[in-house]
């Protein structure tokens, strides 16, 4: 990072201080109008957004505008829609103070002020403008650094936040290890990081000792529950849906399947099958891309470890970044695999007869971001559920969860801090002020 950018880094910090000091961003109407006007410029920039995912992810245009771009837009016209009804302070029921006089008690929300919004490669678009429009809505500023990995989507993302703001109220800064160590250094007032959970920890360090709060969405192995009495066609198809989305870089992806042993070689048969149909000569090239060659290569290494567990797929392409759908058998927890989260499109599966034994493997391990079962039987789901830690979870699904706005997302202990998405976006980059007034 040479001086000059330095000096513009610390300069936008200081501009943004000032103009959140003019209280401009405290008016609801302020609000909507911004972020009326990013959405125009966001549309606007449609196709340079997925063209830009279509060379750094290999993103199809239809997955790049469903997951992309129409899950922003969704979100966005909620928000709108729903602002000052949030926004609104709820007066809380009080008894008179100790000296007979009444009392009026509040709950009101206050915008932070300055947050640093960290977004991660594998979404960039969604898990940039998502906890951006949280920290609008309730009324702060924002710098924003993206993905170093996915440069061109970062040029599009600061493409359309240079056209839809002025610096000193939305900015993007550009740069990877240098820059955000000393953004980081910075005493902003919110940060925002999604990301893994080595990086979380360097973040949540300098938060604490400036004493920042923060939210932290991170990832881990996502567990899926697949039992004796599933309906094995419905579980395949969306198991699939969320595993080979973008070449199995989800942070919600399902990491690996617990099967019932009673239909575990059925289980895989139909996944042969099912994978075979869908992807007729092969999916090597058709899931997107892997965000980089040295990614390629470690996932590569886990075929390499047991070569023997590879029943389907396992075709990859360094230079091209292409990885095919593959799945493992006869796995074990000692396995390289599964010491730590895939982030690529292997599917290892492990049987069980016993479902207690099961949960306490998945429960002797770091909480992960989702859990998902897959079962006829209610009571069992939810007895997993109810047994298990995870951030969220669903039962005969996958992913669902993630696009519902009425639901609050985030993880939990390995797999993050803190919860948004809609009104929990809201509330999130709020501080919840209460208020006493004896009158």
């Amino acid at each position: 990072m040479d001086t000059e950018q330095k000096k513009y880094i610390e300069q936008v910090f200081q501009s943004q201080k000032k103009f959140f000091a003019t209280n401009q961003t405290k008016s609801i109407d302020f609000r909507i109008k911004q972020l009326t006007r990013l959405k125009e410029v966001f549309l606007k920039n449609t196709d340079n957004i997925c063209e830009a995912l279509y060379t750094d992810l290999g993103k199809s245009r239809a997955e790049a505008e469903y997951i992309e771009v129409n899950m922003t837009i969704d979100e966005f016209d909620y928000c709108i829609a729903h602002l000052e009804e949030w926004a609104k302070p709820i007066e809380i029921p009080s008894t008179p103070s100790p000296s007979g006089e009444k009392v009026i008690s509040k709950v009101t929300y206050q915008p932070y002020g300055v947050t640093y919004i960290v977004s991660p490669f594998n979404y960039p678009v969604q898990l940039t403008f998502s906890p951006l429009l949280g920290a609008l809505i309730a009324g702060n500023t924002a710098i924003i650094k993206p993905s170093e990995n996915t440069p061109n989507v970062a040029n599009a993302i600061e493409k359309v936040i240079k056209e839809a703001f002025s610096p000193e109220y939305v900015t993007v800064v550009q740069g990877a290890i240098e820059e955000n160590t000393l953004l980081l250094s910075l005493p902003f007032d919110y940060i925002f990081f999604t990301g893994s959970p080595n990086v979380g920890k360097v973040v949540m360090r300098a938060a604490a000792e400036q004493l920042i709060p923060l939210t932290l969405e991170l990832g881990g192995k996502s567990p899926t529950i697949v039992h004796k009495d599933a309906d094995l066609d419905e579980a395949i198809q969306k198991i699939s849906a969320g595993k080979w989305m973008n070449c199995g870089q989800t942070c919600v992806a399902p990491d690996y399947i617990y099967v019932h042993e009673s239909v575990k070689d059925e289980l895989i048969q139909k996944f042969k099958e099912y994978l075979d149909k869908t992807y007729q000569g092969g999916s090597l090239g058709k899931i997107g891309k892997i965000v980089s060659q040295r990614q390629v290569q470690n996932l590569a290494g886990y075929l390499s470890d047991k070569p023997e567990n590879v029943v389907y797929g396992g075709k990859y392409d360094v230079d091209n970044r292409y990885f095919e759908a593959t799945l493992l058998t006869n796995v074990t927890w000692d396995d390289k695999v599964m010491q730590q989260e895939i982030f690529g499109p292997l599917l290892p599966f492990l049987s069980y007869s016993d479902i207690d034994t099961v949960l306490d493997e998945i429960n002797a391990r770091p909480k992960p971001l989702a859990l998902y079962v897959f079962s006829k039987n209610r009571e069992f789901s939810a007895d997993v559920i109810n047994r298990t830690t995870s951030g969220d979870a669903e039962i005969n699904s996958t992913l669902v969860h993630v696009g519902n706005p009425d639901l609050p997302f985030g993880g939990v202990g390995n797999s993050g801090l803190g919860k948004y998405h809609g009104k929990y976006s809201f509330q999130t980059f709020s501080h919840i002020r209460s208020v006493l007034e004896v009158i």
